[in-house]
């Protein structure tokens, strides 16, 4: 392939400002589909939860053939929490789209990835979305990214930036907002324009960075990157850099590269092409294929760390097996996570106590339940804890905590509500301000513990209207201790099934987390206590039967509808005397020590500080 005839760029935003509705018009405009074939929406995230969830989890990689142009176009993740995803795959392009909401502008989100993508001198070209949006001001979203630009120590070039509006749900596009619309061909034209070719010499020795993974039923495990220089052909010999410096030969049995959203074999690839490797027995992200006569070593891609653990360990509840679950065992948990780092090295694995226990660490609770809904998919079944904030010791040997900056946008008549909760997490406002539609912005530093649970309390508070997102800033003195969930818990006292006369006698206690006639066994939580006590309760009672005959509405047993707790949502109500027992049919709270007599023991116990 002509090396002036490619272009390599990646979508980058914040979450929920339409990179992946945009790359599916560009898709269709560019004819990769044909005229009558069925496409889904949004058909680069192939993933289950991501189409569910309407978010981008996986950096994926398709591409365009335009003008006799090959464009390879990789759509990025928005969510901090799949930051790693993002730093992995700017490697392999020369330019970016970023894409900026027209009504909210840039974002948390958008910082990081911008900086990411300017440190490493890509070129950028900025797309206003959404311009058909009620209330939008796309004039000022551009001045915006600007003023993001030059706090970033953009160069004179990125500075420079062409930016376009455009509408990916209508996919239009225009260069001023007073032009008329016309399609996303202008944009494909700009990027043919501003995106400069891959650089390297295509008779150099072979050289290439494994920047991420496909999987293929039929292929196994492939490694995606981009060649920097020299050819790779089927199947050649090179070397691959391994840890510690050290090499061995392996032979490649097959070249593929992206054509569309599809894979297609190639017999040769050089510099600038993204290209799929099969045939390699194990690799990780960041190993370096080169000549065997001169291997060489790429510095190792640099990844934020992560801030936040949960600890992974085998079911050990009464109904352990009886939820729907395949894998069960310690081995079958260490196998599934050891894959998942693998897959994504921002998730780190660390065995821990015996050799069914694991301590997983990611960038948020979105990037760990995430996996932990993957696993449970699959037939996996386990127990989670609480999850805990990384500290860190400073030279001075004071405690270090994450802290993250905190952005929160919500109607005027709700701020005091949120300005109290998050004065309660140990947050410090940076600025606030309000806008003309009598909306406000909050900026806060809040330590990654005082973020834990938060989303589920903003939307409580502001009745659904608060936008949120956090990005990690950096690492702080400790700020001290932290309110966790006020309320007790009420725990089942005896095994069986849950009863809806016993139920309906505990509700001025509290609130309930199961519905009637479900299993249950001493030691799991059924319902949340209104008092800052557990108590243990019977949940199992049946009504009493006597030989009287009861009036009709004795029967009609009135309940007050439970409280079904998402994945997410069961994460952040835990404490860390407790845990989430995790199947693929059904999740349930319980005590991590099921006997209350040793339960009473361990909470007299006073903790040692180190």
């Amino acid at each position: 392939m002509d090396q002036t005839k490619i272009r390599n760029i990646a979508i980058i935003a914040h979450v929920d400002h339409g990179k992946t509705t945009l790359v599916d018009q560009i898709l269709k405009q560019c004819g990769t589909f044909h005229e009558n074939e069925e496409v889904n929406e949004r058909v680069m995230d192939s993933d289950n939860i991501e189409r569910e969830r309407g978010i981008t989890i996986l950096s994926k990689n398709g591409s365009v053939q335009y003008k006799g142009y090959h464009i390879n176009i990789v759509d990025t993740p928005g969510h901090a929490d799949f930051g790693g995803q993002v730093e992995r795959v700017l490697g392999t392009v020369d330019g970016v789209l970023l894409v900026v909401d027209a009504f909210e502008g840039p974002m948390a989100q958008t910082r990081f990835v911008t900086q990411k993508a300017l440190e490493l001198g890509l070129i950028p070209i900025v797309v206003i979305n959404k311009i058909d949006r009620d209330g939008c001001n796309p004039q000022l979203a551009v001045n915006k990214v600007f003023d993001l630009f030059c706090e970033l120590d953009a160069n004179e070039t990125q500075l420079d930036f062409a930016s376009v509006y455009a509408s990916g749900r209508k996919g239009t596009c225009r260069k001023e907002m007073s032009d008329p619309d016309g399609d996303l061909r202008l944009l494909m034209d700009l990027v043919i324009e501003k995106i400069p070719a891959p650089k390297g010499d295509a008779n150099g020795a072979p050289l290439l960075q494994i920047a991420s993974l496909e999987y293929s039923g039929f292929l196994g495990r492939m490694a995606v990157g981009r060649v920097l220089q020299g050819t790779f052909k089927p199947n050649q010999t090179l070397a691959q850099s391994l840890e510690g410096e050290k090499t061995r030969n392996v032979r490649i049995q097959k070249i593929l590269h992206f054509d569309g959203i599809r894979t297609v074999p190639v017999e040769a690839a050089g510099p600038g092409e993204i290209i799929l490797i099969a045939g390699l027995e194990s690799f990780d992200i960041g190993d370096t294929l080169s000549s065997p006569e001169k291997p060489v070593h790429m510095p190792r891609i640099h990844l934020d760390p992560p801030t936040l653990s949960m600890i992974f360990t085998v079911n050990t509840s009464p109904l352990a097996g009886k939820g729907g679950g395949k894998y069960l065992t310690g081995n079958h948990l260490l196998e599934r996570l050891e894959r998942a780092h693998m897959a994504d090295p921002a998730l780190q694995i660390e065995k821990i106590g015996g050799a069914s226990t694991f301590k997983v660490s990611g960038r948020g609770i979105l990037h760990l339940t995430i996996l932990v809904e993957n696993m449970r998919r699959e037939g996996y079944e386990f127990t989670i804890g609480s999850p805990q904030v990384i500290f860190e010791r400073g030279e001075d040997g004071k405690l270090m905590e994450p802290i993250e900056t905190f952005k929160c946008e919500l109607p005027a008549e709700f701020s005091g509500a949120v300005i109290e909760e998050l004065g309660h997490r140990k947050g410090e406002m940076t600025n606030m301000f309000q806008d003309d539609n009598n909306r406000v912005a909050l900026e806060y530093l809040v330590p990654s513990r005082g973020l834990i649970g938060i989303r589920a309390t903003l939307l409580s508070l502001s009745k659904g209207y608060a936008i949120a997102s956090s990005i990690f800033k950096e690492y702080q003195p400790y700020k001290g201790e932290i309110p966790s969930r006020a309320n007790g818990v009420l725990i089942a006292k005896d095994a069986g099934e849950s009863a809806g006369y016993a139920l309906s006698k505990l509700e001025d206690r509290g609130s309930m987390l199961i519905p009637p006639a479900v299993e249950v066994y001493p030691g799991m939580i059924v319902g949340e206590h209104n008092r800052p006590v557990d108590i243990i309760v019977n949940v199992t009672k049946g009504k009493h039967l006597t030989n009287m005959r009861a009036s009709g509405a004795d029967d009609m047993i009135q309940l007050t509808p439970y409280r079904r707790l998402t994945l997410e949502e069961c994460v952040t109500f835990i404490n860390e005397d407790e845990c989430v027992e995790v199947t693929p049919n059904i999740l349930r709270l319980r005590k991590i020590t099921l006997d209350p007599v040793k339960r009473k023991q361990e909470s007299k116990t006073p903790v040692e500080e180190e």
